[in-house]
C-alpha cells in the first residue's frame, strides 16, 4: 500500500514549539490514520516541500520515530512504519524510558568518564581504529535509589566533542539534543553470567551472583555511535520479548566486549 497523496500542510512557525516536534506530531497522524504496518515513508525531500521545512528537521523528527519504534528503518530502500512498535521500543529504549515504564524513578551515578584504547573488536565497529580516541564511560544505574546494573560503554571521541564535561544520567538524550545524533539501530546479546567481585560490590549483592548482560552495539543512521555492555541484577530485572516463527542470524557480538576490566 503506498501513502495516500496529502495536501501540503505547514509546520508553524510562528510557535513556541520547536518544528521537529510539530513535524513529528504531524507526521504521527498521517501514520495513524492513513499509513499500515509497512507501508513507506514519504521521501526527505516531498517531506521538506510539503511542510516547508529543512532536511534537518526532518531527519531529526523521522529519527525520533525511528526511535520510539513507530518507524523503521532499512538501509537501501527507505524508512517504513513498523510492523510492532511496542517490540522495537523495548529494544531500543534507554535505561531511564525503560525504567519509567517499569514505574521506577531512575538515577545515575558516573563512575568513570575517560579517554581510553578501546578493545580491537569495539574499534572496528566504530570505525575509529586502534590508534583512535575513544570514551570509556561506566555508570551505576539505579532505580528508587536502589543499584540496578552497572554500565560500561565505549564511544567515539571525534564524535562526542565535550563528552567528558556533561551531563550523562540520560545518554541518549544527551546524545539527540547536544550531539545530533538519535540512536534508532542496534544489534544485542543477553546472556547470564555471574558477576566478579567489583560488580557484585557495586550492586550490593552476594559474592558470585548471577547478573543479566546484554551487550549492544548502537547506531545513528549509518553512524555507528556505541559499544556497551550492562550487567543487570537478576534478582530485580525481568527480560520480556515478542517472539515468532523467524531465524535470527548467527551473531559473534559476545566476542566483541572484554569484561568491566
Amino acid at each position: 500500500m503506498q501513502p495516500a497523496p496529502q495536501e501540503s500542510i505547514r509546520v508553524v512557525t510562528e510557535s513556541a514549539v520547536p518544528k521537529h516536534v510539530q513535524l513529528r506530531e504531524l507526521l504521527l497522524h498521517t501514520i495513524r490514520d492513513e499509513l499500515s504496518p509497512g507501508d513507506a515513508l514519504t521521501s526527505e525531500r516531498e517531506l521538506m516541500a510539503r511542510h516547508c521545512v529543512s532536511r534537518a528537521t526532518v531527519r531529526r523528527a523521522v529519527g525520533e520515530l525511528v526511535a520510539n519504534g513507530v518507524l523503521v528503518r532499512t538501509p537501501g530502500k527507505g524508512t517504513f512504519v513498523a510492523r510492532s512498535s511496542v517490540e522495537s521500543r523495548l529494544h531500543l529504549a534507554s535505561f531511564t524510558d525503560d525504567m519509567r515504564r517499569r514505574g521506577y524513578r531512575p538515577s545515575t551515578v558516573v563512575l568513570d568518564c575517560s579517554l581510553t584504547p578501546a578493545p580491537t573488536e569495539v574499534s572496528r565497529f566504530l570505525g575509529t581504529g586502534l590508534d583512535g580516541r575513544h570514551w570509556r564511560l561506566e555508570r551505576l544505574r539505579l532505580a528508587d535509589e536502589l543499584p540496578m546494573a552497572v554500565e560500561t560503554g565505549w564511544y567515539n571521541a571525534e564524535l562526542l566533542p565535550g563528552f567528558g564535561d556533561e551531563d550523562h544520567s540520560s545518554l541518549y538524550q544527551l546524545l539527540r539534543d547536544r550531539h545530533g545524533l538519535v540512536i534508532d539501530r542496534a544489534e544485542q546479546v543477553a546472556t547470564s553470567q555471574l558477576a566478579d567481585e567489583r560488580t557484585c560490590r557495586l550492586l550490593r549483592v552476594q559474592p558470585l551472583a548471577a547478573v543479566m548482560t546484554f551487550l549492544r552495539r548502537s547506531a545513528a543512521g549509518e553512524e555507528p555511535v556505541e559499544c556497551v555492555r550492562s550487567d543487570y541484577r537478576g534478582d530485580r530485572y525481568s527480560l520480556g520479548m515478542a517472539l515468532d516463527g523467524s531465524m535470527p542470524s548467527e551473531s559473534t557480538l559476545s566476542q566483541s566486549f572484554p569484561n568491566h576490566h
